[in-house]
Order: structure tokens, then sequence, then C-alpha cells
């Protein structure tokens, strides 16, 4: 099997140093095996994903020395392979519609049970209000965000969590060859329980969008034969949520590695705003892309 990495920016922002050290690490660790790194251009958020900002993510890559094949996969171009998904998925009965906006769904999670974190990797962990009282029937709603019910999906995968003596206790696991936030390597496993609690019923499809980030990131994967997941330890708690949506949907699961993330000098970790450490920046002023390897540990 060839090794295959990608990496999949978003075209809303500068890259900065935290990308480069993503980039750079994922094109290392495929060109270490004889594989190939691929680039993926994220740019379903219509209103926030820009043309100038694609450009420059192709010459700041470019300027690192990366190469990739041609033609670069762009989410705005998969949108029927988007909708044939989630009709699978309405048509077994594991969406409904939801019609609660951000103060409703703070204020219904308000007083969460003892022990149960009120955050998960998407936010706030929705509160079920919509999930008894929507409709899962008929055509699949195209005005309203579509969540996945997490305690409904992970009964109906019969390899990932049943067995035939204990129904619904099994371990789902994935391979991870970084590290995540607590330090987790190697046979990563979780349970339903732990899918239901800590995660929620995300949503696989935003309004105005036609899918989310979690239903997109894993079609495209395998559309691409992506053998590793190269990111940041800040998505090592959706990988479950991946995990989840491969077996429901018949996708091979990949190997995970999830790597450190890039801080400032106050340790606070780096985002697009940081316009001061984007890599367009380190280039004007006549930095090269050796020493920004060495800033990033490559």
């Amino acid at each position: 099997m060839t090794f295959i990495t990608r990496f999949a920016p978003s075209p809303t922002g500068p890259l900065h140093l935290g990308h480069s050290y993503s980039a750079l690490l994922a094109s290392d660790m495929a060109a270490a095996e004889g594989g190939h790194f691929l680039l993926r251009i994220e740019d379903i958020d219509r209103f926030r994903c820009r043309a100038n900002w694609e450009e420059q993510i192709y010459d700041d890559l470019t300027w690192l020395g990366l190469t990739w094949p041609e033609p670069v996969m762009r989410q705005s171009s998969r949108v029927s392979t988007y909708e044939k998904a989630l009709k699978t998925l309405w048509s077994q009965g594991l969406l409904y519609p939801c019609t609660c906006n951000r103060r409703e769904i703070a204020a219904a999670a308000g007083a969460p049970q003892e022990g149960v974190p009120l955050h998960g990797p998407d936010g706030i962990i929705y509160p079920g209000t919509c999930r008894h009282v929507s409709e899962r029937s008929g055509p699949i709603p195209q005005d309203l965000p579509l969540r996945l019910d997490i305690e409904v999906a992970a009964r109906v995968v019969p390899d990932l969590f049943r067995t035939a003596a204990q129904p619904y206790t099994k371990t789902a696991v994935f391979e991870e060859t970084g590290a995540g936030p607590e330090g987790e390597t190697g046979p990563v496993t979780f349970t339903a329980d732990e899918l239901r609690d800590t995660i929620g019923d995300v949503v696989l499809s935003r309004r105005d969008m036609g899918t989310s980030y979690h239903l997109s990131v894993v079609l495209d994967d395998a559309a691409q034969g992506v053998t590793h997941v190269v990111r940041g330890q800040d998505l090592f708690e959706a990988t479950p949520i991946h995990v989840l949506l491969q077996a429901l949907l018949g996708l091979p699961t990949p190997v995970y590695h999830h790597h450190k993330l890039i801080r400032d000098d106050a340790g606070k970790r780096l985002a697009k705003r940081d316009d001061a450490r984007a890599i367009s920046k380190y280039r004007a002023d006549g930095i090269s892309a050796e020493q920004v390897r060495a800033m990033v540990g490559l």
C-alpha cells in the first residue's frame, strides 16, 4: 500500500507557522516512506473563503519547497458527493433537523450532569433538544442543520461497537502514531457511551453549506486514498467522530498522526489572526524556508 498524506487548509486567511509545520511534517513523512503528499483546499465555507487566500496558499507552500500532484482537490467541487452521503444517512434514520440557535443550546446545556463535560470538539455538547421531536422521514430538509444521532448511529454499526455476547459495550479503536493532548498513542480506544457523553450529536450539514467539516473530511480522505492523516492535536478529540462516520459510510479508517501545536511566546496556539507569524511575512522579511523549518523544529 502506498503511503499517502495530505495537507488540507481552508482559504480563510494567511497560513502561519503552525500550518507550515503540519504541511512540512506530512510531506516529510510521505517522502520517508516513498509515498505521496497531497494538497486539498477545504473551501466549503463560501462566506469566509477567498480566492486570494487560496492563491497565497499555493505561493507559500511552493516557497517552503513542497510539491503535490495536480489537479488539487477542492471541496467546493464535491457538493454532490456530500449530498449523496447525507441522503444515505438520512434514509437510515441517523440524522435529524435541528432548529436550535446557539443561545438556546447554551441555555439548555447550562446544567450538565455531574461528571459530564460541557464542551466537546465542536464546542458546547448539544443537549439533544430536537432529537425526539424532529421528523426523520420524507424528503431530506434543505434549510435546516442536520445532526447525527450519535447513540443510534453507534448501535447500527455492526463491527465497530457490538459483539454478540456484549452488545453496545465493545470499544472501538484507531491507530495513533503521533500523540494526543494527554500523550495518547498507539491503539486508542473509545466506547459508544463516550461518544454520546463527550461529543454528542454533531452537525453534519450546516445551513447554507450543505455539509460540515466532519462529513467532508472523511469523504475526501477516502476519495484521495489517504492512508495517514497528519494534523494538529486540536483535532484529536474529533477523531472518534470520523472513525464512526467511516464505519457508517463503509470507508477505510486511516492511521492518524496528531502532532504538537506551534505556540507563541506566551504559550498560546497560533491562529490565522496572528498575522505577525504569517508565512508570507517571513518571506517578505527575507527569512529562508530552511529557517522556517528550524523555527518549527524540523
